[in-house]
């Protein structure tokens, strides 16, 4: 599945979905846009769902929409982007290069992962490799 931006694509991946980049990406180069309708913290209280992204202390967005390509960026403890939130905006950038074929990865953060992972543990590559040491 290929998405707006040419120069990023959705694969299959051992956990799901992911995103990956065609064409290499600078240290800091601008990836993409989280996006979604802005919602309050009790609506996304309300609503659940891994999807949300927390813009501040009262709003998030809600990235649940397919057209929403951010959205599968999966988890690193090491990861090779993060995010910047600019007002109600929300960008992925690169922490480090990052060569053309390799999945986009964020850390989402202790909270997210106490909530949606905790049952069957991190599942990004540094973890799996340590689990099998």
């Amino acid at each position: 599945m290929t998405t707006a931006n040419r120069s990023l694509v959705v694969k299959r991946t051992s956990t799901g979905l992911g995103l990956f980049t065609l064409l290499p990406v600078r240290a800091g180069g601008r990836i993409i846009e989280y996006v979604g309708p802005v919602i309050t913290t009790e609506e996304a209280d309300r609503l659940g769902g891994k999807y949300l992204f927390a813009v501040d202390e009262k709003r998030a967005i809600d990235g649940r929409a397919r057209t929403n390509t951010a959205r599968y960026i999966n988890h690193s403890c090491r990861p090779n982007a993060e995010a910047f939130t600019t007002g109600r905006r929300v960008w992925i950038y690169a922490k480090r290069d990052i060569p053309a074929g390799e999945q986009i990865t964020i850390d989402y953060g202790q909270d997210y992962l106490n909530a949606h992972m905790k049952a069957s543990g991190c599942k990004c590559a540094v973890c799996v490799a340590r689990k099998r040491r």
